[in-house]
């Protein structure tokens, strides 16, 4: 073999007398993100056709459920179907008949704030009608008159419980009818404290003056025995007055009932008692005149 002949190097691999590179292997791309695109893709696609599929079966379903009486499944799926159409106007119309019987429903049970959205909800529909404002309008006047007669017979909570479906338990102006019937409540208890306390101190004109500015019927009838004390204190006083004229009224005495009427307005107009009947007597042309432990007006 001569000395030129070309040496083996490897299997199959030879040299002719210069040195030849090695091949460059380019790397394959992986093919895993084109299987997520696709299986993400395909899981969006069977979504979207499977909610198209369910929205064109959700109106029979409703339809069903109305016909059957099943108003809870019949308001699910009402609700479903506004949550995938796009398009206004796709709800049927049974869904109105579904809202209307568990409206009633739910008002028979004594659940009057969930009674009166559902109803609400039911009025902003295509499916209202007049007799549906007629009911809402009759079922608020009902929980006000509830709350008023439960007020009249002292039961302020229950009254503002009656309230709160309405949304007038009370208002960030103090305008709503719960402001109004707590105004009530504290104004009649405070003339109650007051009258009290001007019967300790045997001024009995001023305590019949905040007992006629009472006028909550539960608050007059606590009041009672305090007005009957008064009123007999009073009368006491006014014979008191009739012994010291000799018997009833004399020439030289005022009137007693012309006598009363002004001591009563000057202590509604802020006065004492005592200063309203010195100024009363004044009025009447006579002069105050101390008989014993009373006092009398004469001319």
């Amino acid at each position: 073999m001569s000395d030129h002949q070309p040496r083996p190097t490897g299997a199959g691999v030879h040299t002719t007398g210069s040195i030849q590179s090695a091949p460059v292997l380019t790397p394959r791309r992986p093919r895993l993100p084109r299987f997520w695109l696709a299986l993400t893709l395909g899981t969006l696609t069977a979504g979207v056709v499977g909610a198209y599929w369910w929205e064109r079966q959700l109106p029979a379903r409703i339809a069903a459920a109305a016909a059957a009486g099943r108003v809870d499944q019949c308001l699910r799926f009402s609700d479903q179907l506004s949550a995938l159409s796009w398009l206004p106007g796709r709800v049927p119309l049974e869904q109105g008949r579904c809202r209307r019987e568990k409206a009633q429903q739910l008002w028979r049970r004594g659940r009057w704030s969930e009674a009166l959205r559902l109803q609400r909800q039911l009025l902003n529909s295509a499916a209202a009608g007049r007799g549906d404002q007629l009911r809402l309008e009759a079922w608020q006047g009902e929980l006000q008159r509830t709350a008023l007669e439960r007020f009249g017979r002292g039961d302020l909570p229950g009254a503002l419980r009656s309230l709160e479906p309405l949304g007038e338990e009370r208002s960030a102006d103090g305008n709503a009818l719960g402001d109004q019937l707590r105004l009530n409540w504290q104004r009649n208890r405070l003339e109650l404290e007051r009258a009290n306390r001007l019967v300790k101190q045997a001024r009995w004109w001023e305590a019949l003056d905040s007992l006629h500015r009472l006028d909550h019927p539960w608050w007059q009838r606590q009041a009672a025995p305090l007005r009957r004390r008064v009123d007999a204190q009073l009368s006491r006083l006014s014979r008191a007055d009739q012994e010291h004229d000799g018997h009833g009224t004399v020439p030289h005495s005022v009137p007693s009932g012309d006598l009363d009427a002004r001591v009563q307005r000057r202590i509604a107009a802020g006065l004492s008692e005592w200063q309203a009947f010195e100024e009363a007597c004044r009025e009447l042309g006579g002069k105050v005149v101390e008989a014993g432990p009373d006092s009398a007006c004469q001319r």
